[in-house]
């Protein structure tokens, strides 16, 4: 952390006019309906005139500067074009606004640079990076870069058609992923991929494997490589470890036009206390609350938004709109959500303030996220918002005018904690914990959810997905492949971690590369071969996907056989005639000639079958299906006699009449 007056290193400076020009006050980008919209807390294109943009007066190049420091008696801009002096470039303040602006001519593209602020408030004076800067130094530096924000982007088709891939009733298989750990260059001392490289090797493998989008970890600028990108200092500024904001223009554009969506993890909950960001920003808690009862997150050690300040509102809505807009990202999944929902969160008694009713919900936050969602959808309605939000709060994902937050999804954390919680126990236990599994049913439909097996479980000592799972190795694995094919099978959309999908053995580590090498060995490719296949299936079948979000697409036919630890449901799509059977055997005994009622006669098709051979099982099945008996069972007419393999689920798919 920098200490209070330190400006960022000393670098060479460039001869020019810039170090001897001063500043001209003639050359604004703000409008006064910009300074009426900032202030009223409804702007949400504020990085069109906020930060430093390239501009020329009267035919001479530079760059204009606008920062909000409504407490500050001086800004300056310093930088590497002025020998970072605080005193050759002074901004002027725009009316009552708050926002100190200037054109510093001579400032070019690349050019490194700073505010310097001197507060009102005891003469406290700090070195600030721009809230609105467009690239970022890499850390540990901290400084801004004047760069652009031009591109030729090539994903037309993709832009023209992702309502369709976004779509409630699309198939969506998100693929979650940390950019710098992904996959790193050994031969070269472990260095993380570029973006740039990142791109066909990506887009190679998502789409091999059958997933329809990737979600990455912040990529905002962030000081501390540790924290994944969710304490974000650079909310327009894509982090610079991996290259320019052009070169992650080109990841994004690279997987559109291979037919994978992008979703942003993005962090409006709190921000880092570091000097050089929002913290503390004009002397005053501009950003935050000033009230450690509200501004202080007692988890994180970190800072809260004060979303009841219109221009604070104003920037985060501006951030969200700036990574769909100029990024063309298809999906924001906003996160720690319940962390601004309740005054009370992480807090005991005597540590929060009750809101003006007496009561613990944020009406600032619950504000906020309603104009958020509302300004997205207005402005991107071919795009998703999705809430990482852990309690039972009511209607996250219906919209606004119902009295909802408005979200198009939300992530069903309960789900991921009760399905790991029985998986991690021994097949011998699970028969008194079978409710851990059907209890979901209770509220599948009460929220649009999204069934992550995220990052969030496999850190923290928390292990690996595979090394939570009981048993000897091929149990373990058997117990993996059951897993992944149970949550393709329930209704909701799917997220998966990185690693998840070939059967990591160690907890994910930030600092290295995910353990490419265990492809070499089969029981890691079967279940790598597993998800592609479920994947295919989950795309390919209309009953899998069409209703995932709709009470219509799922049918009970035995959730209570827990003496047996087996389920059987139906999954259905809008026409009587699209239905898949889906039976999931969670101990290792075979079940030879179990009895499944269905809702038809004729011939079943085993479609999958997580014991197959080719994925690491013993093969045991029904040899490519079986026809429906006239045997009444499970209050229907019809009824199958099935062989469920150990530790195992089998698709069936029904036949197209009957």
């Amino acid at each position: 952390m920098d200490k209070p007056g330190d400006r960022a290193p000393a670098h060479p400076t460039p001869t020019g006019d810039a170090r001897t020009s001063t500043v001209r006050y003639n050359v604004s980008l703000l409008t006064p309906g910009d300074l009426y919209l900032f202030n009223e807390g409804s702007h949400s294109r504020l990085y069109q005139k906020m930060g430093a943009h390239l501009a020329t007066d009267n035919g001479e190049g530079g760059a204009y500067f606008a920062v909000w420091a409504p407490s500050a008696a001086q800004v300056t801009v310093v930088g590497d074009f002025n020998g970072w002096d605080t005193t050759r470039h002074p901004l002027r303040p725009r009316d009552r606004s708050g926002i100190w602006e200037g054109f510093v001519p001579g400032v070019g593209k690349g050019a490194l640079y700073k505010y310097h602020v001197v507060s009102t408030h005891g003469g406290y004076a700090v070195d600030k990076a721009d809230p609105f800067a467009l690239r970022s130094e890499t850390p540990p530096r901290t400084a801004s870069v004047v760069w652009d924000a031009g591109y030729a982007w090539g994903d037309h088709a993709w832009m023209d058609s992702r309502r369709r891939h976004n779509a409630r009733n699309a198939p969506i298989a998100i693929y979650e992923m940390h950019l710098g750990s992904w996959m790193r260059m050994s031969e070269e001392g472990g260095r993380s991929l570029t973006y740039r490289e990142l791109a066909p090797r990506l887009a190679e493998y998502v789409q091999r494997l059958g997933f329809t989008h990737v979600e990455f970890l912040p990529v905002m600028e962030h000081p501390f490589y540790g924290s994944w990108g969710y304490q974000t200092t650079g909310y327009f500024s894509p982090t610079s470890r991996y290259g320019t904001p052009q070169d992650f223009m080109y990841l994004v554009d690279y997987l559109h036009q291979q037919g994978i969506g992008v979703i942003l993890d993005w962090v409006p909950s709190h921000f880092p206390s570091d000097e050089h960001g929002l913290a503390y920003f004009d002397g005053t808690h501009l950003y935050e609350h000033a009230d450690p009862r509200k501004g202080f997150h007692p988890d994180w050690k970190s800072l809260i938004f004060n979303y009841g300040r219109h221009e604070v509102r104003s920037f985060l809505l501006s951030s969200a709109i700036f990574w769909l807009d100029r990024y063309h990202v298809d999906g924001l999944r906003v996160d720690a959500v319940a962390s601004m929902l309740y005054l009370d969160y992480s807090r005991k008694e005597g540590e929060w303030i009750p809101n003006v009713y007496g009561g613990r919900e944020n009406l600032d936050a619950i504000s906020f996220l309603r104009r958020l969602n509302e300004e997205v959808y207005v402005n991107f309605p071919d795009v998703q918002t999705f809430a990482e939000e852990s309690t039972a709060w009511p209607m996250v994902s219906r919209p606004t005018y119902v009295g909802g937050l408005g979200f198009g999804m939300k992530w069903d954390m309960g789900w991921m904690h009760d399905t790991l919680l029985y998986m991690s126990k021994d097949p011998v236990y699970r028969r008194h914990h079978h409710s851990d599994l059907t209890f979901r049913m209770l509220y599948a439909f009460t929220e649009n959810f999204v069934l992550p097996l995220s990052h969030d479980e496999v850190v923290h000592g928390k292990g690996s997905l595979l090394g939570k799972m009981p048993g000897d190795d091929w149990q373990k694995f058997a117990n993996m492949r059951l897993l992944l094919g149970y949550m393709y099978g329930q209704p909701g959309k799917k997220l998966l971690f990185m690693g998840g999908e070939f059967g990591q053995w160690r907890e994910w580590e930030h600092d290295g590369s995910l353990e490419w090498h265990l492809l070499a060995y089969a029981p890691h490719q079967g279940l790598q071969r597993w998800v592609e296949d479920i994947n295919r299936l989950y795309r390919g079948e209309v009953a899998l996907h069409e209703l995932d979000l709709d009470p219509a697409g799922f049918e009970w036919i035995d959730g209570s056989d827990a003496a047996q630890s087996v389920l059987t449901f139906l999954r259905k799509g809008r026409s009587p005639e699209q239905s898949m059977l889906i039976a999931c055997n969670f101990t290792p005994v075979p079940r030879h000639g179990y009895r499944v009622g269905v809702p038809r006669g004729g011939f079943w098709r085993e479609m999958l079958n997580s014991d197959g051979k080719e994925y690491g099982g013993s093969g045991m099945g029904n040899h490519g299906g079986l026809h429906a008996e006239s045997v009444p069972w499970n209050g229907r007419a019809c009824s199958l006699s099935l062989t469920l393999p150990p530790l195992a689920m089998v698709f069936l798919k029904g036949p197209a009449s009957g």
